[in-house]
């Protein structure tokens, strides 16, 4: 038997390489799960006016629960967070839930719920990235914050994807003029490197009122340098 060629040999671990790739790729959940609490959003506006050059919070349920109007009462704020969402069903949401409010800051948090759904930082990054550039061709001038993904005891064992995540977020924000990573993160560790008890609520998951103080403390003053430089 005529045996493969070093050429071959390196096409074929190519190949294996790519299909590992693709099957490290875990479907995306269908986004037209969230199609009434888009539609709750759109009748509130209706009937209510929003703030001018806001900052606008999106993402999962820890953006749902943080109190960002009593949090931030000297900046004008709006909460689009959707709860349960992956970082996957914010990209098809840009327009109805982000750009027709003209933020001039967009806080984002995604990836606690896509590393538990099996997914890698790659392909988690991929979807932050793809959000944040539809954010910008909109309006360049937007200024976006990528919060990083918080430890949690529940989630404990997903922490390595989280931080690769992180990373992968920060390197990308640092190659960004209006984009910024904020860690939110690592303030929420004991002097163990544990997640400290509590920080989080019976689900072990989300954030009591002291774990939502050390957001405030640390993403405050981000957001009042960004709103004075808009």
């Amino acid at each position: 038997m005529r045996r493969p060629t070093l050429p071959t040999l390196i096409a074929l671990a190519f190949l294996a390489g790519c299909e590992q790739s693709l099957l490290a790729q875990v479907a995306d959940p269908d986004p037209a799960r969230f199609d009434e609490d888009f539609a709750e959003f759109a009748h509130w506006d209706e009937k209510n006016s929003y703030p001018k050059n806001a900052v606008l919070f999106t993402g999962s349920s820890s953006i749902v629960r943080w109190n960002t109007a009593e949090s931030f009462p000297n900046i004008p704020v709006i909460n689009r967070g959707f709860g349960g969402s992956q970082a996957s069903d914010v990209p098809s949401r840009v327009a109805e839930g982000v750009t027709k409010y003209d933020p001039a800051v967009v806080v984002y948090y995604e990836g606690d719920n896509d590393s538990q759904a099996g997914k890698g930082a790659e392909q988690i990054f991929e979807d932050v990235r793809e959000f944040t550039e539809a954010v910008l061709a909109t309006d360049p001038s937007t200024w976006v914050v990528l919060l990083s993904v918080k430890p949690s005891p529940r989630r404990w064992q997903w922490w390595s994807v989280m931080q690769d995540t992180n990373e992968l977020m920060r390197r990308y924000a640092e190659s960004m003029p209006t984009v910024e990573y904020v860690d939110v993160g690592t303030a929420m560790l004991g002097s163990d490197g544990q997640p400290m008890p509590h920080l989080y609520v019976a689900d072990r998951l989300h954030m009591t009122p002291a774990g939502y103080e050390i957001w405030n403390r640390i993403v405050g003053p981000v957001l009042a340098d960004l709103t004075h430089i808009h």
